[in-house]
């Protein structure tokens, strides 16, 4: 008996290492992953604008990804494995430590990936509202932490535009009033809340955001801005 018992702790300490040595690295990969997407697409900003450039793809890059659900973190590790479309822009906001690509539209697999351009909304580039839409349990998580007056960056392969967080508020899911132009150039982020609710999130957290100012991509200097 006495030696089964050993012989299930050391088969158990063994499950244990090997289960932490797969965490750590696939963490390590993730991480490997998305700098050196992000790299790429600073190489190209580095560049200067281009008219008609090939499409890039950049993967995300979340420094702590201890806030996200272990749902999310799967399903994010899992869209790696999945070839994706070159991002419309670049969503940074340096208080929260984010940078993450937006892609078009709002599916599943657009939102394990990065954050998701709400279609029918703003586009960017033109004077309008600009829709940006993220899970509450993965890189949208960080919003909890915003505030009024903070601010955040869209960089595409053309130009580089700051906004300054203006209001925050809580809505329910069918208020599309949010999306509609506002008096000036503006951003607005959509998550679903309470942020820890446990199933189908009632609300919707939404952050709105007003265009400052807005300068062309010029080369180096904003390719070693974004970083």
């Amino acid at each position: 008996m006495a030696n089964l018992r050993r012989l299930v702790e050391r088969t158990l300490l063994i499950v244990g290492v090997l289960l932490l040595a797969i965490y750590f690295g696939v963490r390590l990969y993730q991480r490997v992953s998305s700098q050196t997407a992000l790299a790429t697409f600073d190489r190209e900003l580095a560049k200067g604008p281009k008219k008609n450039r090939p499409p890039i793809l950049v993967a995300n890059e979340a420094s702590d990804l201890s806030l996200w659900s272990d749902k999310r973190v799967a399903e994010y590790q899992n869209s790696l494995k999945t070839e994706f479309g070159e991002p419309l822009a670049v969503l940074s906001i340096s208080k929260l430590q984010l940078r993450v690509p937006v892609f078009e539209g709002t599916t599943e697999p657009v939102l394990n990936r990065g954050v998701g351009w709400i279609v029918g909304s703003g586009k960017f580039g033109e004077m309008g509202n600009i829709g940006i839409a993220g899970h509450r349990d993965g890189f949208f998580r960080g919003l909890k932490d915003i505030n009024e007056g903070d601010s955040l960056e869209l960089t595409t392969l053309e130009a580089r535009s700051t906004y300054i967080v203006d209001q925050i508020e809580i809505v329910n899911p069918s208020d599309v009033r949010v999306l509609q132009p506002r008096k000036k150039p503006s951003v607005t982020l959509v998550t679903c809340y309470p942020f820890y609710f446990i199933g189908s999130a009632p609300q919707r957290y939404i952050v709105h955001a007003s265009l400052t100012s807005s300068e062309p991509v010029t080369g180096k200097k904003d390719a070693d801005e974004g970083r």
